[in-house]
């Protein structure tokens, strides 16, 4: 056990000894390695803060039921009751004389809400629902259209669903793009290994003629492709923090303007993990292919 750990940290010295000894190589692939994993995690990051603007939008998750104008107060209380019972999400009650009160008080409208006759607003009710999906919605909708003296139920169901169609597709877009950069990453640890082989082809000879295994041989190489992709991916996550951090004040200064409080949200702790350990994935398996086809050819 002892001897099988000692060649492990052998290959891995020898590994960080190879990334040291040719820094300008090193950086450039490093560079190469750290966009290539910058671009589709980039991608994720949109589309996550996308779906946190989403939830925190009211109007996209905003259903509103219209009372007949004869409704009265009983009929009020029911259509509370059946909302308490049926806990779709956060609800609100609008009295008439409050909604013709906003209507005034809206630029341009006073004179024409003082020339009518009477107040021609409903009583409603606006639920926001705690699943924001476009089908739970709309099942949502067709519930309370069907409940006495409720003459109209609006959901601005196409919107949602144009929406969510287009994150739907932004994630297919950004999948195939990860995928795309990933076989790049692939071929240019393939490159890069391909390049140690031949520099080392003769003391490959050396080895083999000594009774050095191909697994032996194909070690450090192994751990030379892991760790370029290891720094490649926390160089992809100090990229795209960077960005996030440059990005976070002019975008909470649009959503101010908007009247909005939002926070653009960058990657975890976790997050910057998984990129680094992806990272490693794809290098080491770039290394290995690289590895079992010139040595085939050397040997």
């Amino acid at each position: 056990m002892s001897t099988w750990l000692n060649q492990h940290f052998a290959a891995l010295y020898d590994a960080l000894r190879r990334l040291v000894v040719s820094p300008l190589n090193t950086a450039l692939s490093l560079l190469v390695i750290g966009i290539a994993l910058t671009l589709p995690t980039a991608g994720w990051v949109v589309l996550d803060n996308l779906r946190e603007v989403t939830r925190g939008t009211s109007s996209v998750q905003q259903i509103s039921i219209f009372m007949t104008l004869d409704a009265g107060k009983r009929e009020i209380a029911e259509i509370e009751a059946r909302l308490r019972e049926t806990k779709p999400g956060h609800w609100r009650f609008i009295a008439r004389d409050e909604a013709l009160k906003r209507l005034k008080n809206a630029e341009g409208m006073a004179e024409i809400v003082a020339s009518l006759p009477r107040n021609p607003l409903p009583d409603a009710f606006v639920v926001e629902p705690d699943d924001a999906q476009p089908e739970a919605q709309e099942r949502l909708a067709k519930t309370f259209a069907g409940w006495p003296k409720v003459a109209h139920v609006q959901l601005d169901s196409a919107w949602v669903k144009r929406f969510d169609a287009f994150l739907r597709i932004s994630k297919l877009v950004v999948t195939l793009l990860a995928g795309l950069f990933a076989g790049a990453l692939v071929v240019a640890t393939f490159n890069t290994i391909r390049l140690q082989i031949l520099a080392h082809a003769a003391e490959i000879e050396v080895a083999r003629l000594i009774g050095a295994t191909d697994a032996f041989i194909s070690r450090p190489f192994h751990y030379f492709g892991a760790l370029q992709g290891t720094l490649g991916g926390l160089l992809a996550a100090l990229l795209v923090a960077a960005g996030v951090h440059l990005l976070a004040t002019p975008v909470a200064e649009l959503a101010a303007l908007y009247g909005g409080n939002f926070v653009l949200h960058g990657l975890t702790a976790g997050n910057i993990g998984l990129l680094a350990a992806t990272g490693a994935l794809l290098g080491w398996l770039g290394a290995k292919i690289s590895v079992f086809i010139h040595l085939r050819k050397i040997g």
